[in-house]
């Protein structure tokens, strides 16, 4: 992932529309209300009617669309009333402070909108990311050519010539060739992964060093890939049962309001005895004091000042929703490879009489590879300060070893059956150390030099430093549940989870199957965490109540899916996290009740103490302030 700072520029302004009319409202409600004190009454009131068509045309046409189409009053129309019902009484009694508050009102809603058209345009783009691993043509084998066609156009049954260092176009099975795939889009295992025939590839893997021809057995659009595609669509379309709740109370409290303004417009000269002109003044002041202005900046300051908290602290919240979400977490699912673990293979042990020519023999060989093991082996020799002799005649056997001459003596490293060819006598104590190492889920390397054994070399994806101690922190947080969903192998993942503590662990899944673990964990704890790095968490991630992506290792599809991303891969700031939720939850709760009872008392006083319109203003716009400052607090920590 890039950390280069973000740049604000035209261009990006012009891809957030909302986000400029937003702007541009702010702006001409501050001069309107320059102009205003300066006593240019014509000036203003032409800049705040301009501030309110600009902030508030779209909120009146989505209004005035639910209201025709489903019969429903929601808050953008309920805004719309109360501003205009501002207006016209500011002009009426020449009390032109009242446009302004009119004005202020379409602005709150203005930003409210830019907000949503920006998170839309996340989603946008993380499926264009997972599109990213997929491609147009493929190589059909005919008659023994090739030829280009689109992958949309191979059928059940046709052959596929995939080279080496080219995207797998579509799921298949091999029928000639042998190859290691990088699988890790997919399965998120950190090795490259052995392919010859029989075996099945996935569409979005990346082919080695060998050519494989591939035999489709399903549909290009049934493809594991396609099917990652949809379900991150499909997760991140549908609304969770909190949002679907705000909705339905914005809908109601928006018709209990108007409704109850148009009878309080209508109905005190026939009961109370009211004058027509008292009537309408008491409606409107109604319609001012009883906007949701106080109700919704409850949440939105909280919520932002929490995101500001989060980010000087590494962690970035997507959105206000997920800073909410991620407190009330009650189960949180791991990924292994790059998020428990580093995601690199590193030489973690030795067995040799000499280690030192151990790693240099074993490194003059895996020189001459390019498979990650070798790398592996490489770069220890190399933290050790080692130099080593050039090798000659390597000679790789795919899948088992590679061997040359060393020194003018013939070396081998490699898989035990591919070395003990060439060694008079393996000791009974080394096979049970590669065993040993094997049941901890290592890969263990045999070399060999001149028929004899020179060691074993072991080696491993390693753990992240902090991960047991944020997993430690977590549980003392009050976490109840932690798992881990891995596409690695289960004797992997089994050693991995013992050394964490970790609850429990489905292993060899493929995302599809992580999402299923996902749902199964929600119906027992509602509210799941999932933190990922790779593009096989996206649909797993999206499924989450709150999915967390680590954004140094993480995958750009991972990163757009994910709610939240931890900058500098610290998985220790999960713990700040959710203290930061729990807090906005108890700061977003404070406001409510505040700005609920607040209302209520202006609305008493409106129509007991018959208070006049400045003061309910005052009252409304002080309502709004104060709970805005509260929400501030957590700017603080």
């Amino acid at each position: 992932m890039s950390s280069a700072p973000i740049r604000f520029s035209l261009v990006q302004l012009r891809q957030h529309p909302e986000a400029v009319m937003a702007l541009v409202c702010a702006l001409l409600v501050i001069l309107g209300w320059y102009t205003l004190n300066l006593g240019w009454i014509g000036i203003a009131l032409f800049i705040l009617t301009v501030a309110y068509v600009v902030g508030g045309l779209e909120s009146a046409r989505e209004g005035m669309t639910t209201l025709i189409q489903e019969k429903e009053l929601d808050v953008d129309l309920l805004m719309i009333v109360a501003a205009l019902g501002a207006a016209g009484l500011g002009l009426w009694r020449r009390e032109y402070d009242m446009i302004v508050d009119g004005a202020v009102l379409i602005l709150i809603f203005a930003i409210s909108g830019a907000l949503e058209g920006y998170a839309m345009q996340h989603t946008e783009r993380s499926i264009r990311g997972l599109m990213s691993l997929t491609v147009d043509t493929a190589r059909l084998v005919r008659q023994g050519g090739e030829e280009r066609v689109p992958v949309s156009a191979l059928h059940i049954g046709d052959r596929v010539l995939v080279k080496p260092g080219e995207l797998v176009p579509t799921d298949g099975r091999v029928v000639e060739g042998f190859s290691i795939l990088n699988q890790a889009s997919i399965t998120g295992e950190s090795i490259p992964v052995e392919k010859t025939v029989g075996d099945e590839v996935f569409a979005g893997t990346i082919n080695g060093t060998g050519s494989l021809r591939i035999e489709i057995h399903q549909p290009p659009e049934s493809s594991l890939i396609q099917r990652i595609i949809r379900l991150v669509q499909q997760a991140q379309t549908e609304a969770p049962p909190s949002q679907q709740f705000i909705e339905r109370f914005e809908r109601g409290y928006a018709k209990a309001i108007v409704v109850g303004g148009l009878f309080l417009g209508i109905l005190p000269p026939f009961l109370v005895g009211w004058s027509w002109e008292e009537t309408i003044y008491r409606a409107l002041i109604f319609l001012v004091v009883a906007s949701p202005c106080a109700l919704m900046a409850s949440i939105m300051p909280a919520l932002l000042s929490g995101i500001a908290n989060g980010a000087r602290q590494g962690i970035l919240f997507k959105n206000g929703a997920q800073l909410e979400q991620i407190g009330r977490v009650r189960a949180i699912a791991f990924d292994k490879t790059g998020t428990l673990t580093t995601g690199q293979l590193q030489v973690v042990d030795l067995f040799a009489p000499q280690e030192a020519r151990l790693l240099q023999v074993a490194a003059a060989l895996e020189s001459l590879s390019e498979h990650p093991l070798g790398e592996a082996i490489v770069q220890a020799a190399r933290q050790q300060g080692l130099t080593w002799p050039e090798a000659v005649g390597g000679q790789a056997q795919v899948g088992r070893g590679i061997a040359g001459e060393v020194e003018g003596e013939r070396a081998i490293a490699g898989k035990v059956d591919f070395v003990q060819a060439e060694v008079r006598a393996i000791p009974p104590d080394w096979h049970q150390q590669a065993q040993r190492w094997e049941s901890q889920g290592k890969t263990v390397v045999w070399v060999a030099q001149a028929g004899e054994l020179l060691g074993l070399l072991a080696v491993a994806d390693t753990l992240r430093l902090e991960a047991k101690m944020a997993i430690a922190r977590l549980r003392q947080l009050g976490v109840e549940e932690i798992v881990m969903l891995t596409g690695d192998r289960e004797r992997v993942a089994r050693s991995i989870a013992e050394q964490l503590g970790v609850d429990r662990v489905y292993a060899e899944l493929l995302p599809e199957d992580k999402v299923t673990a996902i749902r199964q964990l929600q119906k027992q704890y509602q509210t799941v965490a999932m933190v990922g790095d790779g593009i096989n968490d996206a649909p797993a991630l999206a499924q989450a109540s709150v999915g967390i992506a680590m954004g140094t290792a993480g995958s750009d599809v991972a990163l757009e899916t994910a709610d939240i991303v931890l900058m500098a891969d610290r998985l220790e700031k999960l713990e700040q996290a959710i203290r930061l939720g729990r807090r906005a939850q108890t700061v977003v709760k404070q406001n409510i009740t505040f700005a609920i009872a607040f209302v209520v008392l202006l609305l008493i006083a409106n129509f007991v103490g018959k208070m006049p319109l400045p003061l309910g203003v005052l009252g409304h716009e002080g309502s709004t302030v104060a709970v805005t400052l509260s929400g501030l607090r957590l700017l603080r920590g």
